[in-house]
């Protein structure tokens, strides 16, 4: 069986042996394989290239198979149609995860706010920009946090005193339209907010209640004056909270600052046992005053009733000396000389008597003194 010597592209029908020197083939002795022609290649490519779009293969162009390029046919044009609308629908359906939401910009302008699911925005006259909302953000500021930026939480106080603190601003986002047109970096904006909001505060404190007592309202205040700044911005933010973590002297001077608080309590302590005392010795004072008061009151009672006693009684003498005086004086004679002599030591001897019986020297004073004493004993 002859073989087909045409090469890989298919030769014509040979040649007759005489007239040249070639072979069956139609080459020259001593050529190697025929390298096919340009026309050749370019005409199977278009073939192979019309079979897979749709349309048939066909022949050379002696024999009318083609056209000289490829014809689509419409099942191609409808694959074509598909595959565009398939990227439009993909360009234009988005979805949105519930801690988001999007923002859909109509020609460059706010259109509206897309909600948590699958959200339709036909491209390209809508486009939409996807924003976390309710994911909560962290700022922490402070010179032991953020060495690199200086003295960030180096602040004076009101007593002329520095305070070093370091605090957390926490926050998240309540308008993505807001935020996405009025704010270009809104991480840079919280810092700087938080930051002279912080600086504010606290040049209007003295540095005793920062250090002790007054974080938790330091931190309220700082939260409340940078929300407000914020929405004076319409920024579309939302403060959470911020956190006090730190608030301590200068890393230079804190241990002479310690030193101070030591001696301001032992202060405080003295200070104290003196109120202590001053208020137990305030307190006995007091009672011995009120005590003499009271002992006064009684005696002046005492007095003035003694007195209105004894005003009553000369009245009612001198009402009895009206109507009767030699009575009266007689009385008033008896009873004064008993009141008077009843007073004294007395030894009463009758004349009559002679004095018999009675020896001069005889103590008769000391006798008397020692019979009252006998009988009171008894």
């Amino acid at each position: 069986m002859a073989s087909n010597n045409g090469g890989p592209w298919g030769g014509g029908p040979r040649r007759p042996s005489g007239g040249d020197n070639r072979g069956g083939n139609g080459k020259r002795p001593g050529e190697g394989p025929q390298i096919p022609e340009i026309d050749d290649i370019m005409r199977k490519g278009q073939e192979q290239l019309r079979v897979l779009m749709g349309g048939r293969g066909g022949g050379s162009r002696g024999n009318g198979g083609g056209s000289g390029g490829p014809s689509f046919g419409r099942g191609t044009v409808i694959l074509v149609g598909l595959a565009a609308v398939g990227l439009w629908a993909f360009a234009s359906f988005y979805s949105v995860r519930p801690e988001e939401r999007s923002v859909e910009l109509f020609l460059g302008e706010f259109s509206e706010i897309g909600q948590p699911g699958l959200n339709f925005a036909p491209w390209p006259l809508v486009t939409a920009e996807v924003i976390p909302v309710t994911t909560e953000r962290v700022e922490e500021l402070g010179v032991s946090r953020t060495n690199n930026r200086g003295d960030e939480g180096l602040m004076l106080t009101t007593d002329e005193n520095i305070v070093d603190i370091d605090f957390q601003v926490v926050w998240n986002v309540n308008d993505p339209a807001e935020l996405l047109f009025n704010l270009r970096d809104p991480q840079q904006t919280v810092r700087a907010v938080a930051e002279s909001a912080m600086r504010e505060v606290i040049s209007r404190s003295e540095l005793a209640p920062i250090l002790n007592r007054d974080r938790a309202i330091i931190a309220q205040t700082v939260q409340e004056l940078i929300q407000t700044t914020l929405d004076s911005y319409d920024s579309g933010l939302n403060i959470v909270r911020v956190n006090l973590d730190r608030a301590d002297p200068p890393q230079e001077v804190i241990d002479a600052f310690r030193e101070v608080q030591a001696a301001e309590q032992e202060r405080d302590r003295l200070e104290r046992q003196a109120d202590a005392y001053a208020n137990r010795v305030l307190a006995g004072a007091r009672g011995e005053a009120a005590q003499v008061l009271e002992e006064a009151e009684a005696y002046r009672a005492q007095a003035v009733n003694e007195a209105q006693g004894e005003a009553s009684r000369f009245i009612a003498v001198l009402d009895e000396y009206a109507q009767a005086p030699e009575v009266t004086r007689q009385r008033l004679y008896l009873e004064t000389m008993e009141e008077v002599l009843g007073r004294v030591d007395k030894v009463i001897l009758d004349e009559n008597g002679g004095g018999q019986g009675v020896v001069p020297y005889l103590p008769l004073n000391e006798l008397g003194r020692r019979t009252q004493t006998m009988e009171g004993s008894n």
